[in-house]
């Protein structure tokens, strides 16, 4: 017997049974006892279904252009520290404000980079920028910490939830009242889409992180369960991103989901 193509458990007689019929009697029952018993060997079950795994994994956005940290830091020597350190993935983003002043020409973006990457590894005495990204106000998006922009580059922006989290700094003051370039708030979505779909992470979504700094908002060792497209304050006693900015998280939330292809509410909460 053989089984037919797409018709499970259905049968048909096929060479076997023709030889079968020509063995003598007690042979021939030997035969087909032997035959029974490899007909009853479990056939392997594919459990995942290729179907519902390409669904799973549809939820990714494109790589918006990213300006690479050699275009702001030139010739500038770095500091000679430790190499880049990684985590296992990145599950949720905080969103920062530089501080820096406003209404600057976009042209000189990549001089206020620098300023921060001076300050920062200069008086602060980092190995390196914090910010894993930084955004200007025409939306022209930068590389900042040193590691590989498609990697979960540990970063030094967030006090006690730097681990498996990106810093996206907008490179500016967006307290209450300051308008938010809408080509800023468009691009950090780009962005946020991008880098949470490589996880398959939704930005409308929470997720629970460890503190590992009681200097944060979380006693260390505490699992808090915060937005996964977060503003600094909401991991640390801050006013940053600034009362704007933090009023134009929502709508960075949703743009992002729509550009990974979520239309449907968030599937879970305070995952990972």
């Amino acid at each position: 017997m053989r089984v037919v193509p797409g018709k499970p458990g259905f049968l048909t007689p096929g060479p076997v049974l023709v030889l079968l019929g020509c063995l003598p009697g007690l042979l021939a029952v030997v035969a087909l006892a032997l035959c029974a018993r490899g007909g009853e060997r479990p056939v392997p079950v594919r459990l995942d279904h290729p179907a519902e795994a390409r669904a799973a994994a549809v939820h990714r956005a494109g790589r918006p252009a990213i300006v690479p940290r050699s275009a702001w830091l030139g010739p500038t020597p770095g500091p000679s520290g430790p190499p880049p350190r990684y985590d296992d993935e990145v599950v949720a983003v905080f969103v920062h404000h530089t501080d820096s002043p406003g209404g600057y020409a976009c042209a000189d973006a990549p001089r206020l980079i620098r300023h921060l990457y001076a300050g920062q590894t200069g008086a602060r005495h980092w190995d390196d920028i914090g910010y894993n990204f930084l955004v200007d106000r025409c939306g022209t998006i930068y590389e900042g910490r040193a590691g590989g922009v498609d990697r979960p580059v540990t970063g030094a922006h967030a006090q006690g939830f730097n681990h498996r989290t990106a810093g996206i700094a907008a490179l500016g003051t967006f307290t209450a009242g300051v308008p938010v370039p809408q080509a800023m708030t468009d691009a950090i979505a780009a962005l946020v889409a991008w880098k949470l779909g490589l996880a398959d992470i939704d930005p409308r979504d929470r997720v629970r992180l460890v503190s590992s700094n009681s200097l944060s908002r979380y006693k260390a060792g505490t699992a808090a369960t915060l937005p996964v497209v977060a503003g600094h304050s909401d991991g640390f006693r801050t006013d940053c991103p600034g009362a704007a900015l933090v009023a134009r998280l929502p709508e960075i939330r949703q743009k992002a989901a729509r550009l990974q292809g979520r239309f449907a509410p968030p599937a879970s909460t305070g995952r990972r």
